[in-house]
């Protein structure tokens, strides 16, 4: 496989010291404002409502030259897993040597409270020479943590002391489909459950008991993409959408039944961006790699959904960074090779209103009708989308290591990690 698609396929991942000895007990320390609000909470791969969305009022119209003020920062690990924030805590994930760390910090300080550390061997199958993962952002739910490593080893962890409670290698146990950068699937809950891609005959998607690790279905004949599946509601059914390795695809997430299912291919099927569902059934999906963009309109009657292709097109290609939507447009940044202008796009007709140069291949989260962009420079950001473009209100570099992991927002505290480094930062 040629190195320029290696080093850039493996930031599809999204898209974050101990022997192996497990986990170590929790230190008392202060929790952050010490509120369990949603607003202070970022519980998993995209936030609390898996939208990259923060409902968050207070923070600044614009920064200072040298950007907002910083909390705290500190060297992390290698890795490119995303900050889950919960009752105070971080939870991230980490490589160091043939391990990865699973490893919960404190909110306020950035001071290590546990960690969980288990044996991860790359086999031949895996190409990690620009960086090894992991990938995936933990799941914090019902006092557990649910953390999925770059080889495919599935952890449940009590939140509280880091103990394991029961783990599935993915791979191994469920012959998954291998990704050669890595496992990236991040976790979803639903009830009692957690799921996850597998990939692979019988197991595209496969669901879990999450108190005892019991599968309760596996489902599908798709192979596997570094994407996170989402849950939509249709017509009044809930149903898990998976951004599999050449279909969009709807499971019922209660029984696993395939509910639909619409081709979209892309070159070594990299399809790595979240899905984006709207309030008018349209369901925005985009890749790189030849993958290009597409829209999807979803329709219940009597008991089936009907599945719709309103429009799709190669003009925008969202590589391995994620999608927002905000009223008829969606935002992201368009390119797999070379230049990725941050680009909006019209949701209903696919049409391009405009592209943003002035910043490099960017994650974003939207909060209060504003944009936080972290670039893969590791350039901070804060814009308001507008008709005619983007309004940049300030712009600072902050990181020095590539900035493939999505921000985080608890409160008015803004997460940033790089490949090595994690930083907190006050947006009041």
């Amino acid at each position: 496989m040629p190195f320029r698609f290696r080093a850039l396929v493996v930031a599809v991942l999204l898209t974050l010291a101990l022997p192996p000895t497990g986990a170590r007990r929790a230190e008392i320390s202060p929790r952050g404002c010490g509120n369990k609000c949603s607003k202070c909470e970022w519980p998993q791969w995209g936030g609390p409502h898996r939208d990259f969305t923060a409902d968050v009022a207070g923070l600044a119209d614009s920064w200072p030259p040298e950007g907002p003020r910083k909390l705290w920062s500190r060297s992390l690990g290698e890795g490119y897993s995303g900050v889950a924030v919960a009752d105070g805590r971080l939870f991230t994930a980490m490589r160091r040597g043939n391990q990865e760390v699973v490893v919960a910090l404190d909110a306020a300080t950035g001071r290590t409270l546990w960690e969980y550390a288990y044996d991860a061997l790359f086999s031949d199958s895996y190409s990690m020479e620009n960086g090894p993962g992991p990938h995936a952002t933990p799941l914090v739910v019902s006092g557990r943590v649910f953390a999925a490593g770059a080889t495919g080893i599935l952890h449940a962890l009590n939140a509280e002391t880091g103990q394991p409670l029961w783990s599935h290698d993915l791979m191994q146990e469920f012959h998954g489909t291998v990704r050669v950068n890595g496992y990236a699937c991040s976790p979803l809950a639903w009830r009692d459950l957690v799921i996850l891609q597998v990939g692979g005959a019988g197991h595209a998607v496969m669901a879990f008991r999450q108190a005892d690790g019991s599968i309760v279905w596996q489902s599908g004949d798709f192979q596997n993409s570094p994407a996170s599946p989402l849950l939509i509601n249709v017509g009044g059914q809930p149903q898990l959408v998976a951004f599999l390795y050449e279909h969009i695809a709807g499971f019922d997430p209660a029984s696993g039944a395939l509910l639909w299912s619409h081709p979209h291919k892309t070159d070594f099927g990299l399809n790595v961006s979240t899905p984006v569902w709207g309030p008018d059934n349209l369901l925005f999906v985009s890749s790189g790699y030849n993958g290009g963009s597409r829209v999807v309109r979803l329709r219940r009657s009597e008991g089936k959904t009907t599945v719709e292709e309103v429009w799709s097109h190669r003009l925008m290609r969202v590589h391995f960074t994620n999608v927002v939507r905000v009223g008829d447009y969606v935002y992201g940044s368009s390119g797999d090779f070379g230049p990725a202008p941050f680009t909006a796009l019209q949701v209903r007709t696919g049409q391009v209103a405009w592209r943003y140069r002035g910043l490099a291949r960017a994650s974003l989260l939207a909060v209060g009708g504003r944009f936080i962009l972290l670039d893969e420079d590791g350039t901070l950001a804060l814009a308001t989308p507008a008709p005619e473009g983007l309004r940049v209100h300030s712009k600072v570099e902050l990181l020095s290591h590539n900035s493939w992991t999505v921000p985080t927002l608890a409160g008015t505290t803004l997460y940033l990690r790089d490949r090595k480094n994690i930083l907190a930062l006050d947006l009041k």
